[in-house]
């Protein structure tokens, strides 16, 4: 009944004037102008009721049999006329005809009324049959209908109707599978369920709980304490904070009545245990005996609370009431529930906790829950914090057995909890704590919550009962996002606008990717998930009925919530419609939303406000079931309920995003018939112009862009190119080896100078020698003075003189060649020293030659990326389609998100490049140096050579004188 179309809300409306009669039985015709007062003067309204021949004075009464539906519904469209239906009448038939026919019915259903994302086998175009089913249902006069056309007020009463409601009607049924784990599921959770006000000093009651539970909520909070009297009954309260209370029993009762009205899927009770463990004792009893079989007592066999065992599916917990609580261990359970059993537990004296004791200040935290991660003490707010005890973990074995599927832990990290992997525990946070992780491990709490569930509650300076936005936790896959159901403001308005799908049964199968362990999700993305395809989606705002009961002036706002990314809110506004509450036009230019990245997630809200701020109606739609077209959308109030008369008329369209340069291409794939039809008609053309068929030749053309080349010729083939980086020639770098050496002008000059420092040896040796030679000569002619050849050969003198002269002249001979070779080999040395730090050098000014060569493009390329940035703004500033700052920042920031990606890229490869670069250049080097390293000493093994074989000849012939 919530979502019932225009047409029907009329009607209920009319039946609402039928009951207000006067004690005469009859409708007074001034109830029925207050119905139009918020745009019209009464005087119209008594006119038009005097044109449609009905009492028209301000005191009349009409019968209620002639105040028929069909009369107040001519009356609406005579006040209220629908001149922009009128409007859409003539764009339909483009102002030619009184009547739409078939045909142009057909296409405005295809190309207006659908969704092209739709896949077309699953939901098949409109054809002709279904067009005539339509026509059929909704054309008044029997004339038109005849001859298959629909007239204006046919397409009013088709707009109006049910087939035209602005989400799928069957989302709002069961179609979700309900057989995954618990965890896969967002559950409806409420915080604090029986206050039905502020946090401090507020009223608790039991009603809160059967509304809750009959809004759809599927987990619902009972802090319980122990109760004072005789009795000493269990209690429900806010403690410490001065708050009324309830007994636990009267709780209990009324979930047992209300549970599974609404929906037959499982229901949490999250229990805030501060009772004694006599009065837990009472609050087991009253569990088992009042829920009976709804309690929810032992796990399943098939789903044992063991680790690694996942939770059981909705489907398998119908009309089931489980317990989360802290829970005993195994073996402590175990043996007090056996003594428990045989009437031998006993329990001690115990120091009883009082919730109606009061501190100066209400809480920071509202509880320090043993499921809880923390007191949220970063970033602190007044005012200041209360000393909380806690929930109890002192727990009585009886209580502790009926815990099962949702047992509460300390939380101790995302890793520990992986590796521990037990399915049943789960953890709660407070807002500012579970903010936190998800700044710091946004992944991690992902990935915790496909295997585990985890509760998200409001911080404890919210005294007065304002929640907190839920779609930042539901991004993360948090199953209960508790809110205070008893404060209707926008995050409650968003909870229940989301959990209306599915049958409102309080449970939504989260997407695909938020479930499967084999995939990652990171909950900030700002590029399209991998397997989901982006939307786009555009919203016009044509005009409102019956907005308001006042002559004020109104004005729309339309937000989207969804990822970080995909969040837009306070900048699609339309112009005020001053002094008319009634039937304003706005008729807007779209407000488009070019790219959601995640649409499964996203959630669309229209919200109509009057000129002062007050809020007059609101809708929220998930856009994963909002259907595209001229779509009539009924408003609900501030606390989500539906309002009879107040709507909007939209347009929507919605389509595949497509990033910037690929609409063409896009269209192509979509309508590849078009894009073939196309050539058809160039072939048509051709052969117009003589051409034949036979004479084309589509065998040898090449793929790719062709007709864009064709169109753009040369110069569009030089504009291509001139926007392309420049292509810079290769560096070749000379071949290093020893020639390539021997010829540089240092080595040279080195070489020329040892060259010197040898031939000075040379003389110097040469000089020796003569001298020695001259002294030799003396000392011999003076021996042989005066005798002759007989004598001088027989003279022992002149024998042992010769042979001292031999003996020094070979001495000295052996001297030079020693200082010859030792000169020369360490000039050889010096050579080999000079030719590797001349190598040296020239490899590194060949490898700073390359650096700089990569520097200058790297220069380049940053040169050409920021160009292309400012070029970027420069366009995104002067599109005349962007209207709003916030359109043109989310485009600029959708196109530096694309550059960047490209740049990165750029740089990447600019850089695997490089290094592949200095890679090959560096073993080139390494090879010169290694052969002119074998050079070199195959040139010092021959000097070895040469030398050694001196050698052993001045040795040969020094033996053969000593002989």
């Amino acid at each position: 009944m919530n979502n019932v179309c225009v047409r029907t809300n009329l009607m209920k409306h009319w039946m609402r004037l039928g009951m207000l009669v006067d004690p005469k039985g009859k409708v007074p015709v001034k109830v029925i102008a207050r119905t139009f007062a918020s745009g019209k003067t009464e005087k119209m309204v008594y006119q038009c009721l005097a044109d449609l021949n009905l009492p028209s004075g301000k005191n009349d009464t009409i019968e209620p049999s002639d105040f028929t539906f069909d009369k107040f519904y001519e009356l609406y469209h005579k006040i209220c006329p629908r001149n922009d239906i009128e409007e859409l009448f003539q764009s339909i038939t483009q102002g030619k005809a009184e009547n739409i026919s078939l045909d142009q019915f057909i296409t405005f259903l295809n190309e207006k009324q659908r969704d092209p994302r739709l896949n077309e086998i699953l939901y098949p175009l409109y054809d002709e049959k279904r067009a005539i089913e339509i026509v059929n249902d909704y054309e008044p006069s029997e004339e038109v209908k005849n001859e298959k056309q629909l007239s204006k007020e046919g397409l009013i009463r088709y707009l109006m109707s049910d087939e035209n409601a602005p989400v799928f009607l069957d989302r709002l049924e069961f179609y979700m599978d309900m057989d995954q784990p618990l965890a896969h599921y967002y559950i409806n959770s409420s915080h604090n369920t029986y206050l039905s006000g502020r946090q401090f000093g507020g009223k608790s009651s039991v009603e809160m709980y059967r509304q809750t539970l009959l809004a759809g909520c599927r987990c619902v909070e009972l802090d319980c304490w122990d109760g004072k009297g005789e009795e000493e009954e269990p209690i429900i309260t806010h403690g410490k904070a001065m708050c009324t209370d309830i007994l636990f029993k009267d709780v209990i009762y009324a979930i047992r009545d209300t549970a599974f009205v609404t929906s037959d899927y499982p229901i949490i009770l999250s229990f805030e245990n501060h009772c004694c463990k006599s009065q837990q004792y009472k609050l087991a009893k009253y569990c088992d005996e009042i829920l009976g079989d709804l309690l929810m007592r032992e796990c399943l066999p098939d789903f044992p609370c063991d680790p690694g065992v996942p939770l059981p599916p909705p489907s398998l917990l119908k009309r089931k009431i489980m317990i989360k609580n802290k829970r005993l261990k195994t073996e402590v359970e175990k043996s007090e529930l056996e003594l428990f059993r045989k009437g031998q537990f006993v329990i001690e004296d115990e120091e009883k906790e009082d919730a109606t004791a009061v501190t100066s200040n209400p809480p920071e935290e509202k509880k320090v829950e043993v499921p809880d991660v923390g007191t949220g003490t970063e970033g602190a707010e007044a005012p200041p914090p209360i000393q909380y005890t806690g929930s109890t973990t002192n727990v009585h074995p009886w209580l502790s057995s009926m815990v099962n599927y949702a047992q509460p832990i300390k939380f101790q990290g995302f890793d520990v909890a992986e590796k521990k992997n037990i399915h049943h525990n789960m953890s709660s946070f407070a807002e500012n704590t579970g903010l936190g992780y998800l700044k710091s491990q946004a992944i991690e709490f992902v990935n915790y919550n496909k295997r585990q569930m985890s509760r998200i509650y409001p911080k404890g300076t919210r005294a007065d009962s304002s929640n907190y936005m839920p779609q930042v936790f539901w991004n993360a896959g948090c199953q209960m996002v508790s809110l205070n159901f008893q404060t209707a403001d926008l995050p409650m308005q968003l909870n229940q606008g989301k959990f209306e799908y599915n049958g409102n049964c309080g449970y939504l199968l989260k997407p695909d990717f938020m479930r499967r362990a084999d995939r990652s999700f990171d909950p900030f993305a700002e590029s399209p998930v991998d397997g989901v395809i982006a939307a786009q989606c555009s919203v016009q705002v044509i005009a409102g009925q019956f907005l308001s009961d006042k002559k004020v002036g109104t004005y729309v706002e339309v937000d989207m919530y969804g990822l970080p990314t995909d969040t837009i809110r306070k900048e699609f506004r339309t112009r005020m419609v001053p002094s008319n509450g009634l039937n304003p036009v706005y008729n807007e230019e779209p407000f488009l939303f070019r790219k959601v990245v995640l649409p499964d997630l996203a959630v669309l809200r229209i919200g109509v406000y009057e000129e002062n701020g007050k809020l007059l109606g609101q809708r929220i739609l998930p856009l994963d079931g909002l259907q595209a077209g001229y779509r009539h959308i009924s408003l609900r109030s501030e606390a989500n309920f539906p309002m009879a008369l107040p709507m909007l008329f939209c347009n929507i369209e919605l389509k595949i995003y497509v990033p910037d340069g690929f609409e063409d291409f896009m269209a192509a794939l979509s309508d590849p018939r078009a894009f073939l039809s196309a050539q058809e008609k160039r072939a048509q053309q051709m052969k117009a112009m003589g051409i034949e068929e036979t004479d084309i030749n589509t065998k040898d053309i090449l793929a790719g862009n062709a007709g864009e080349g064709e169109k753009t010729g040369k110069k569009g083939s030089k504009n291509k190119k001139s926007d392309e980086p420049k292509k810079e020639e290769e560096l070749k770098f000379e071949n290093i080896n020893l020639e390539y050496l021997r010829n540089d002008k240092g080595f040279q000059k080195a070489r020329r100078k040892q060259e010197k420092e040898l031939e000075t040896l040379r003389k110097r040796q040469a000089k020796e020698k003569a001298a020695i030679q001259k002294h030799q000569c003396t000392s011999v002619e003076k021996a042989v003075k005066g005798k002759d050849k007989t004598e001088v050969i027989n003279d022992g003198g002149v024998k042992k003189l010769v042979t001292e002269q031999m003996t020094q002249w070979s001495e000295m001979v052996e001297r030079h060649r020693r200082e010859k070779w030792a000169l020369q080999k360490q000039q050889a040395t010096e050579q080999q020293d000079a030719l590797i730090k001349l190598m040296e050098n020239l490899q590194a000014a060949q490898m700073k030659q390359l650096e700089v060569r990569h520097e200058k493009d790297l220069k380049e390329m940053n040169t050409r990326q920021a160009k292309i940035s400012v070029e970027v703004m420069k366009e995104v500033m002067n599109d005349k389609a962007l209207k709003t700052k916030g359109d043109k920042d989310r485009r600029l920031r959708e196109k530096k998100q694309n550059n960047t990606k490209k740049f990165m890229d750029e740089r990447k490869y600019a850089q695997i490049k490089q290094a592949k670069d200095k890679d090959k250049l560096q073993a080139k080097h390494e090879k010169q140096k290694q052969e002119l390293i074998k050079e070199i000493n195959n040139i010092f093994d021959l000097y070895i050579l040469a030398f050694g074989d001196v050698q052993e000849r001045g040795d040969r012939v020094r033996a053969e004188q000593q002989d």
